[in-house]
């Protein structure tokens, strides 16, 4: 059903169905990435490794990716007000169990559960995206996709609320204490939440895919570029995820900051990976998506060279009769954290940026699919993220250089970046196929 934008009504709704999902994904968003911070109490309690630590925050992730196919199809074909709603109150259950977990073990069962949050997202893009007409999707779903600031709420509320709430719980026992109380607030917002989208987001639902065969909604899944676009959102979400919840614990160990300090800090990345998506957008549609992914993987490649770059100097032998010792230390390099925190920043200014660049393709080329092929790409980029945490301990283990992070990302920028550029080159030639050899035009070129 095509939206009516003349209609006073419809703009109503449509308000509506922005903010609340807005507001809705900002939450989940929240829940999905609160290990980020949680873990480092859990890491001291519990006594865990930094690997324990990885996996930790990796099977929430890993959840909140492997649905988003499937809820995004579900958003088309019943409705994306049901499925979202459907999703706050399933995961308002694991929360409230997080908040009771004595062991590892348990944690890992309940963060795997809680994950579900994390296909919020391919549902808020499906539901909004058929409330809008074309002209201003790209706006409507760069908006809802700023919801990622969500990742940033654990990061200022946890802290103070782990310190301000003693270990015994609130109300004699009734609400938990320290770190357990976030995800016990978590889970009563939750179900806030749930309510309050019932009674005030339209209650008759637009379903585009009602009546359609899956086989046809999963056709465009057989092109290429669709694989493509999953492995840009990878670089730019997935890489994204992953910082979230790895550089709080990068601050402490690294820099010795303290927690409350490492978690703003890495707000500072938060922020612009963020907020910056509804600019992308705009930037995407003014000057094509080709042109800010190849200013957004470029951008990044540099940032992350730099931030790969251990901490040390070079030592040249030299004659004892230049130098009593015999040696001499050259190119002495220490990244500090005002460096460190700048580049962070720049790297996430990019991810907010080709975010929304990389969304801005599927419309264009799968109009009809959207909930489909958003869905695979959400899905695949969030697997990205739950791979880097473990990638990047084992890496770091491995060669006992945490800087090693930031060279997994380096790679992986660059295999995105390799592969945009054949693509462009390819497309160029078969345009222009009688260029296809030419190097050197002449003289005569272009006359």
């Amino acid at each position: 059903m095509a939206a009516n934008k003349n209609h006073p009504d419809e703009r109503v709704q449509r308000v509506e169905v922005l903010t609340l999902s807005t507001i809705g994904f900002t939450l989940m968003f929240a829940v999905w990435l609160m290990f980020g911070v949680l873990g480092i109490p859990i890491r001291k309690e519990l006594g865990l490794t930094d690997i324990q630590f990885s996996w930790l925050t990796a099977v929430a992730i890993l959840n909140g990716s492997i649905w988003r196919l499937a809820t995004g199809i579900l958003a088309d074909k019943f409705g994306g007000r049901r499925v979202f709603i459907t999703l706050l109150l399933l995961t308002s259950i694991p929360a409230f169990l997080i908040s009771g977990a004595k062991t590892f073990e348990e944690l890992l069962v309940y963060g795997f559960l809680v994950g579900l949050a994390g296909n919020s997202f391919s549902v808020g893009i499906a539901w909004n995206s058929v409330w809008f007409p074309k002209e201003r999707q790209g706006f409507a779903l760069g908006v809802f996709g700023a919801g990622n600031v969500g990742a940033s709420v654990t990061k200022f509320i946890g802290p103070p609320l782990i310190a301000m709430i003693p270990a015994a719980g609130l109300f004699g026992g009734l609400t938990p204490g320290g770190w357990r109380f976030v995800p016990f607030l978590y889970g009563f917002l939750l179900l806030v939440m749930a309510g309050v989208m019932w009674l005030f987001t339209p209650h008759q639902d637009r379903t585009p895919g009602k009546g359609r065969p899956l086989g046809e909604m999963l056709q465009p899944l057989k092109y290429m570029r669709t694989w493509r676009f999953s492995l840009y959102y990878v670089v730019v979400f997935g890489a994204y995820v992953a910082l979230s919840v790895w550089l709080p614990k990068y601050y402490v160990d690294v820099f010795g900051i303290e927690l409350k300090y490492a978690a703003l800090l890495t707000a500072l990345f938060i922020f612009p990976a963020s907020l910056l998506r509804p600019l992308g957008g705009w930037l995407a549609d003014k000057f094509g998506a080709r042109r800010i992914m190849y200013w957004v993987f470029g951008s990044m490649m540099a940032a992350t060279l730099f931030l790969a770059a251990p901490n040390g100097h070079i030592v040249l032998y030299v004659p004892t009769t230049i130098d009593p010792t015999g040696m001499k230390s050259v190119m002495k390099f220490v990244m500090g954290p005002t460096l460190f925190t700048f580049l962070v920043f720049l790297v996430g200014c990019c991810m907010g940026i080709g975010k929304a660049a990389v969304y801005k393709f599927i419309p264009e080329y799968f109009p009809r699919d959207v909930g489909a092929v958003g869905g695979l790409v959400g899905l695949l980029g969030a697997l990205g993220g739950f791979f880097l945490p473990p990638i990047f301990a084992y890496c770091a283990k491995g060669t006992g250089l945490p800087q090693t992070t930031f060279g997994v990302l380096f790679l992986l920028t660059g295999v995105s970046f390799l592969w945009l550029h054949l693509t462009v080159l390819k497309m160029m030639h078969q345009a222009a196929p009688h260029l296809r050899n030419k190097f050197e035009m002449g003289q005569t070129a272009g006359k």
